[in-house]
């Protein structure tokens, strides 16, 4: 197991946030000091998530494209939208972490996208930019989790990779619940490279 540094809650302010038009939830964001790669990564928690003892979490690395823009070419801002829905219905925390492209940053984000226009695939792209497939640290949200003092969670992820790394940063994953396929002409290429590269679950036709 690794060793996480400790982490301290910064600020907490309750937020409404919009589920879909004219329709709000209450939620509150966390802030942190101490995070190991300095990054502003916010924790967001919904309903009675921090009084469940084994709660509903997402990890969700930011999409610049997906979540604001609502690009076609990935599945980000629907499984986004799904697990806030699930959250706000059930209580749970979502972890908004500041790791675009899967860590390589938006500049390379959009660069691999050209290359994925050439022909590769979206971790074809990544290594021939000197990346590797999946190159996120996860001890950041093993640190927030650890500081709202959340040490067992059920996880909303149909990537494996974040379960093995969170238990290697002594957080304990009971059980994993998986979001919709959200298949679309687009990202069909995509998303089957997710589940031939990195062994995501998702039902690709």
């Amino acid at each position: 197991m690794l060793t996480v540094a400790p982490a301290r809650i910064r600020t907490t302010v309750s937020v409404p946030l919009q589920l879909s038009a004219g329709v709000f939830t209450p939620a509150t964001v966390v802030t942190f000091h101490g995070l190991v790669d300095g990054r502003e990564h916010l924790a967001v928690v919904y309903g009675n998530g921090l009084r469940q003892p084994k709660p509903l979490v997402r990890l969700h690395s930011e999409c610049l494209t997906g979540d604001v823009f609502r690009s076609a070419r990935c599945d980000c801002h629907a499984q986004l939208a799904e697990s806030i829905t699930m959250m706000a219905a059930e209580g749970g925390v979502l972890l908004y972490l500041r790791q675009e492209g899967r860590g390589i940053g938006l500049y390379n984000k959009i660069e691999a996208y050209r290359l994925q226009d050439s022909g590769m695939d979206t971790f074809e792209a990544n290594r021939a930019l000197n990346f590797a497939d999946d190159p996120r640290d996860y001890t950041v949200a093993a640190q927030m989790l650890q500081s709202l003092g959340k040490t067992e969670i059920e996880l909303i992820s149909n990537n494996p990779k974040k379960i093995e790394r969170l238990e290697e940063c002594g957080i304990t994953v009971y059980r994993q619940r998986l979001t919709s396929g959200h298949v679309t002409d687009a990202n069909r290429a995509y998303l089957r490279a997710k589940v031939e590269h990195a062994g995501h679950t998702i039902r690709v036709e």
